[in-house]
């Protein structure tokens, strides 16, 4: 079973840059897509960026795209959001999470239901 820790929000002018990470412990982190997700104050969760067990491909929220970067290191087992140029919408709880079922594919949903293993939260406040 995988547990995800993340890391890294805080309070951040618009324009500037936050990098969240995400530890995971378990020996099957490898095999899973890993993704980001985020919750602002009464609106649903959101997809913001995944990328897969193979390390090979990457997906983003439109909303993201340019500005955000997703990494993993499984040697760490560690998922990374670099997040550039924020703006005010950015701000919410972000969240890591691994999808359900192992190796996944390149046209896998990227619906919040479609993963598991929920992390605590960190806070992203970004000020205009």
């Amino acid at each position: 079973q995988v547990q995800l820790v993340e890391s890294g929000g805080g309070l951040v002018q618009a324009g500037g840059s936050l990098r969240l990470s995400c530890a995971a412990s378990g020996r099957t982190f490898g095999n899973y897509d890993m993704g980001w997700f985020r919750q602002a104050p009464g609106k649903e969760r959101e997809f913001v960026a995944s990328v897969s067990w193979s390390n090979i491909w990457t997906k983003y929220a439109d909303s993201v795209k340019g500005r955000f970067t997703i990494s993993r290191d499984d040697a760490k087992n560690t998922v990374s959001l670099q997040m550039n140029s924020l703006k005010p919408e950015d701000t919410a709880v972000y969240y890591c999470a691994k999808r359900r079922k192992p190796w996944g594919r390149p046209n896998d949903s990227s619906d919040y239901n479609d993963f598991d293993s929920w992390g605590q939260g960190t806070l992203v406040t970004v000020a205009s």
